[in-house]
């Protein structure tokens, strides 16, 4: 009785795993140990690969396939000098071997050099009886070029050999996405849709697409196109509730969302939007219940945390706020929404201390925005730290020059540190920029505003 090609496969490496362990030396042809090989790598076993190729060379040395597996895993293990030279040998006696050209475009594809990589696959394209392959992986030597347009022909291309390349579809949209050729992209799809009238993946993409362009109604329908050519198709589900949510219709996108749960596991993005939804329709139990259950499902969402701190933060809950972000910040302490959120919650508490730490953070993490800057500055004055608050606005004036709170706040902190000919130098600037905010000076520093002197110059702009 003859085996077939999986039972055979099977049996191949049941034979070979039996061998390894009884260290015992069995016989394998070619064709055996390259699907040996080709199983362990496609299943990330890695060092089983490398034991096969070894072997399978030890048993066939002339084996070309199998010189060529053990350049691929050089290349993996990023050795592309040995793996380079191998190829070199190996192209003197097979010029006419497409995989040669394509190994070694990875090689050059490594090492940045993707014009190289292109010229290289091009000449595998020339040879190769399976197309596919090498045009994919032109369009992505393109994407890494960010040559949009010559990658999407290569992926267009992929398609035309495979209707069925999703990745390859996936990749067209991404090159529309980035050159913002929305149009462009919804008449390609369409045209596809017409040879594949029930590929929800097109359907699905379409609708993304008309919700570039902000026409909700035709992106609704898309979504719905692609349920009915898959109805446990759950991206379809989450875009159209996005899309209802865009039409303000909450419950209809609740009950989209909701059909999401009960296909996989629940995922956080599904709980959050509910949580939105029923806050938008001013259920506060119904959207505190599933903005838990998102922190719950995935702590380190961040729009879980936010959401349930913003809803107690709108409340004056401010208590609350503070429990939850604070929990927030434990578990991922890197994150600026986090502390921008900690400061001002801390602000409203009279936790000056803590406000002007989650402040100082944010500014740490990359967030220069201006309100950040002042913010630290008043709490700092708030506290008696004249001198940080100074250093601070030094810093904040490296992105903001010439900005009249800037210059207010460091001409009331000079004065109050007895420097009063810098004071005197901000406060002119900061007049010359703007004399409305002045009030900075009689709010923050009353008793410089009652200043005889800062009142003259007041007085001479």
């Amino acid at each position: 009785m003859q085996l077939s090609p999986n039972e055979h496969n099977n049996f191949s490496l049941t034979r070979f795993e039996s061998m390894l362990k009884t260290n015992s030396v069995l016989f394998f042809d070619s064709e055996e140990f390259e699907e040996i090989i080709h199983y362990y790598l496609e299943n990330g076993k890695i060092a089983l690969a490398k034991k096969a190729t070894k072997l399978g060379l030890e048993q066939h040395p002339s084996s070309t396939n199998l010189k060529l597996f053990r350049i691929e895993m050089y290349i993996f293990e990023d050795q592309l000098d040995t793996a380079e030279a191998l190829l070199d040998e190996l192209y003197v006696l097979e010029q006419s071997n497409e995989e040669i050209y394509i190994q070694k475009a990875n090689i050059y594809s490594r090492r940045d050099k993707h014009k190289e990589a292109i010229q290289l696959l091009e000449q595998a394209l020339e040879i190769t009886a399976d197309q596919a392959d090498v045009l994919s992986l032109l369009g992505m030597e393109y994407l890494f070029l960010e040559d949009f347009q010559n990658a999407k022909h290569y992926f267009m291309k992929c398609l035309e050999e495979d209707e069925q390349d999703y990745s390859a579809l996936y990749n067209i949209i991404y090159c529309f996405d980035f050159l913002e050729e929305h149009e462009a992209a919804i008449d390609y799809l369409n045209d596809f849709l017409n040879k594949n009238p029930y590929c929800e993946v097109a359907w699905h993409q379409i609708g993304k697409q008309y919700m570039e362009l902000k026409d909700y109604k035709k992106a609704l329908a898309s979504f719905d196109f692609a349920i009915i050519s898959d109805d446990k198709f759950i991206g379809a589900y989450l875009e159209k509730g996005k899309v209802l949510e865009r039409l303000k219709l909450f419950n209809e996108a609740i009950d989209s969302y909701t059909i999401t749960l009960g296909l996989d596991d629940p995922t956080s993005f599904a709980l959050l939007r509910i949580g939105k939804c029923y806050e938008k329709l001013g259920d506060a139990e119904l959207a505190l219940q599933f903005y838990t259950k998102c922190v719950e499902e995935d702590a380190l969402l961040d729009k879980g945390w936010i959401a349930i701190t913003d809803f107690y933060f709108k409340r004056k809950n401010y208590q609350k706020a503070f429990y939850y972000i604070d929990k927030a910040i434990n578990i991922d302490s890197e994150n600026v929404l986090y502390w921008k959120r900690y400061a001002k919650i801390s602000n409203r508490l009279s936790k000056f201390e803590e406000a002007e730490h989650g402040f100082r953070r944010s500014i740490e993490l990359g967030n220069y925005e201006l309100e950040t800057w002042l913010s630290r500055t008043d709490i700092l004055i708030r506290l008696g730290e004249y001198e940080a608050a100074v250093n601070n606005l030094l810093q904040a004036m490296e992105f903001y020059p010439e900005n009249a709170e800037i210059e207010y706040r460091l001409a009331g902190l000079f004065y109050y540190l007895n420097e009063d000919n810098k004071g005197e130098f901000h406060l002119k600037n900061a007049l010359s920029h703007d004399p409305e905010y002045i009030l900075i000076i009689e709010e923050l520093f009353p008793t410089v505003f009652q200043n005889k002197r800062v009142k003259e110059i007041i007085k001479s702009h």
